[in-house]
């Protein structure tokens, strides 16, 4: 992931995760819609792309282990965001179920370089 400044000069480069093949990332152009430190993560099987893991909404406690890690940046798509892990190790893997993710560190600093409204742009 390359990150970019309002002049277009590069300011950051980030290993990261994509979408599987069968939870593919989507693709064009977006906006930053929000941003949290140390997110509580909510799973509704209603619209994930992983339904039927659980019955009705799942609350899970903030958190570097929590499946999103410590920053969430939500994407103008519904569902979608860049954010951490609690497994560096596998970023570079496309696995993620659509969402793009960096390591808990990467994604606490994309965090403070973006704000509400930026453009985000992803390319296959």
């Amino acid at each position: 992931m390359r990150a970019f400044d309002a002049e277009g000069a590069l300011v950051a480069i980030y290993p990261a995760s994509i979408g599987s093949a069968a939870t593919p990332s989507p693709t064009g152009s977006f906006t930053v819609r929000n941003k949290a430190q140390d997110p509580r993560y909510t799973y509704d099987p209603r619209g994930s792309a992983q339904p039927g893991l659980a019955e009705g909404l799942v609350l899970l406690p903030p958190g570097p282990n929590g499946p999103v890690g410590n920053a969430w940046i939500g994407l103008s798509k519904p569902t979608y965001g860049i954010h951490g892990t609690p497994e560096p190790s596998r970023i570079g893997l496309a696995e993620s179920v659509g969402c793009i993710r960096l390591t808990n560190w990467d994604a606490l600093e994309l965090a403070r370089l973006v704000r509400r409204g930026v453009k985000v742009t992803i390319s296959d």
